[in-house]
């Protein structure tokens, strides 16, 4: 399997963190990517840095006045008086307002509030190197898996919460939205996205959500007590022409390898009955039962157990880093993954 990687996803150090009322310090830290990029190493894998993209290539997915945010924001942020270290909104346009007609605003505090979700998401000096380069990794690795095969997109900052305009839950740039779009365009007609990171993948759901060409589905701790709250229940379906075509499998706290792999199987299936042409696997190592954010309890031997499970749809794959948190593990998780990938 192919592996992409960029040295400009480190630049990406954000710091603020804001938990039950508390500023604590960011689990999405450089050390991230260097652990993940070690475990590759020592795999032998030959890890490519792919070329930058061009910031429009972004737009297949994205809004291109949220994009442009990303890539000005800092520099925006920078010239505010008493300003803090970091690009974080203070107001977020409510239900009430958007209802109402409110609009986007050229100040960049308004412009903050419009474009994130949460204050999960600060944005730094650094940052947008880091979010470009994660989406490179990701086009990167769909244009090889266009050509059939499968490869690896060491994507950080990761995506699978972001929505079309808006960041949220550590996430900018949709990465995995970004490889199943991509490989859509280069023939398949029919993706799957299979996204067993901890949490609810809602930006890429929120992305796909009225399309019948690309299955969304999601397995993860239940949303009624776990980010990102509000949406990743079972009910959400689709809409519109994508009716049928999203799939959430919400897990209770605690659920271990028997629940989270039969969710997997019933994800795997609905892709077979789909038809799915090629796979997209945004893949969390945040299940694990070493999470320091911990909700589910999987194993490593569960992580093997599921890249065989999803290797078995014998299709194209993208697969694309999302999270997981305790550096110490990260890696020799990413280890018994790939290695038991098409075993």
């Amino acid at each position: 399997m192919r592996a992409f990687a960029h040295p400009d996803q480190s630049r990406h150090t954000p710091q603020f963190f804001l938990q039950r009322g508390q500023v604590r310090r960011n689990f999405e830290v450089p050390e991230r990517a260097e652990a993940l990029l070690a475990a590759l190493r020592r795999m032998g894998a030959g890890v490519e840095a792919p070329p930058l993209v061009a910031p429009e290539a972004l737009t297949t997915v994205h809004d291109a006045g949220y994009v442009a945010f990303l890539a000005e924001a800092a520099e925006a942020w920078a010239a505010l008086p008493e300003k803090g270290a970091e690009v974080v909104a203070n107001m977020h346009p409510s239900p009430e307002m958007l209802a109402q007609g409110a609009t986007p605003t050229k100040a960049i505090v308004g412009r903050t509030g419009w474009y994130t979700a949460d204050t999960a998401c600060p944005i730094g000096p650094g940052s947008w190197e880091s979010i470009h380069a994660a989406a490179s990794c990701a086009l990167a690795a769909a244009d090889v898996v266009a050509q059939g095969g499968c490869a690896y997109a060491l994507s950080r900052p990761p995506g699978h919460h972001a929505y079309a305009a808006r960041a949220g839950g550590h996430c900018y740039v949709n990465n995995s939205a970004l490889a199943a779009e991509a490989l859509r365009r280069a023939g398949a007609s029919r993706v799957a996205v299979i996204d067993i990171d901890a949490h609810h993948g809602n930006g890429t759901q929120g992305i796909f959500w009225e399309r019948d060409d690309v299955l969304t589905a999601s397995v993860h701790g239940d949303p009624s007590g776990y980010y990102p709250w509000y949406v990743g229940h079972a009910s959400e379906q689709g809409g519109g022409a994508g009716a049928g075509y999203n799939l959430n499998l919400p897990l209770p706290q605690g659920s271990s390898d028997a629940a989270w792999l039969e969710a997997i199987d019933a994800a795997v299936t609905r892709a077979r009955g789909f038809g799915a042409e090629a796979l997209v696997v945004p893949l969390g190592f945040d299940p694990s039962e070493h999470e320091p954010l911990s909700f589910l309890r999987v194993t490593a031997e569960g992580f093997a157990r599921a890249a065989e499970r999803l290797s078995a749809l014998g299709l194209p794959t993208v697969v694309v880093q999302e999270g997981g948190y305790n550096v110490g593990v990260i890696g020799s998780l990413l280890e018994r993954f790939l290695t038991a990938w098409g075993r």
